[in-house]
């Protein structure tokens, strides 16, 4: 329809004529309320705003010197986090001397790495920053779906299979000198 022929029949109708999508070929328009446009619109984007993800980045501080119940204890809210979806940022703040042995802080992230590996992706690899050492882990996407779905898991009891124990052989007498090669029968599991 012609612009002008458009714009005359918007306004018998006591409505106005609204550019919808200004880059197709021809333009697109519709005759509408502007203000229930406007409306609309602003509505979508509220919407658009709720549905949004916000991912938080949570910290978990270690030294060099941090001990397995003060690392296991971090390191179950770290898998807390990553299941919940939020990023994970782990540091190793060392003091004086600490620095000397950075190692120490490299084996912990090394270690929290392998233990979060199944929920989590490294993002940045472990690095100095100044007088600390950190690595960001990323949830992996699969997992934290999995997680928010899951369902509880029936424990199935397996069978436990006989062991076999070989008897232990009879002792030869002392007179008979000779070296016999050892069997499978002779060896106890």
């Amino acid at each position: 329809m012609d612009t002008r022929d458009a714009i005359q029949e918007a306004r018998n109708r006591g409505i106005d004529l609204v550019e919808i999508a200004p880059k197709a070929q021809p333009p697109v328009c519709k005759m509408i309320d502007y203000g229930k446009f406007l409306y609309e619109q602003k509505k979508k984007a509220h919407d658009a705003k709720k549905k949004q993800v916000t991912v938080e980045v949570k910290e978990i501080k270690f030294r060099p010197g941090t001990d397995d119940h003060d690392y296991s204890y971090r390191m179950e809210n770290a898998r807390k986090w990553l299941n919940d979806g939020d990023k994970v940022r782990a540091t190793i703040a060392f003091r004086g001397r600490e620095m000397t042995h950075r190692e120490l802080g490299g084996k912990i992230l090394k270690k929290l790495t392998a233990d979060l590996i199944d929920l989590a992706d490294v993002e940045v690899y472990p690095k100095m920053e100044g007088y600390q050492m950190f690595t960001i882990f990323n949830p992996k996407k699969a997992k934290v779906a999995d997680a928010k779905k899951a369902a509880p898991v029936e424990v199935v009891e397996k069978e436990e299979k006989p062991v076999k124990v070989a008897k232990p052989a009879a002792k030869k007498p002392a007179a008979k000198a000779k070296a016999e090669p050892k069997t499978d029968e002779d060896e106890i599991f």
